[in-house]
This record gives C-alpha cells, structure tokens and sequence, in this order.
C-alpha cells in the first residue's frame, strides 16, 4: 500500500529495519494513514470499475462500512476524504455509519 524500500542507513525512527543473520539489511517506510486511505479510495473504485461517486446509495454504503471496518475514519479528516470521494456531504457519511452502528446493536 505505497510502502518505500530505502538502505538501512537511510532509515529514520517510524521505518522498519529488517534485518538478516542479525545485519540490517533493508529498511520499508510504510506511508502516512492519509496515504493509505486515498489508495485503499483508488483500490475501491478500480474493484467498482467507476469512480465511487457514481455508485447508487445502496453500494456507496457498503464502501463505508468497508472503510470504516479498515480504520478510514480515525485518520484526521477521514469522513470529508471519503465524503468527497463519494460525492456526498459529511453528514450522509455519519448518517451511513451511524445506520451501520445502529444495526449492529439492535
């Protein structure tokens, strides 16, 4: 998911250092969740085969749940990034997790 291959050397504090027989070998940045969020949105509409905003309210429903079972909303500004992908507001985003939320506890 846009993860980055660098030298160990090059490694900062967030990277991962992989090491063999106990010698770094390589180091892997993995992205920012901001990052990850837009290509899990390019990944959805490429399996939908259209942008997500044009999917009918049923699916785009389903595309929250998904997102929301992935964590896309504990990323700063995660309802607006998917709001915007769907073509929708911010509300019927909350409105759709909500309805999700409800249903679990009824």
């Amino acid at each position: 998911m846009g993860a980055e291959l660098l030298g160990p050397g090059e490694a900062e504090a967030d990277d991962v250092v992989l090491a063999w027989e106990g010698e770094a070998v390589i180091a892997v940045r993995l992205p920012q969740l901001s990052e990850s969020l837009d290509h899990i949105l390019a990944a959805m509409e490429r399996r939908h085969g259209r942008p997500l905003a044009e999917l009918d309210r049923r699916t785009k429903q389903e595309v929250v749940r998904t997102l929301e079972a992935r964590g896309a909303f504990s990323v700063r500004h995660g309802v607006e990034t998917v709001a915007g992908a769907l073509g929708v507001s911010r509300f019927t985003v909350y409105n759709y997790l909500n309805r999700e939320n409800g249903s679990k506890s009824g």
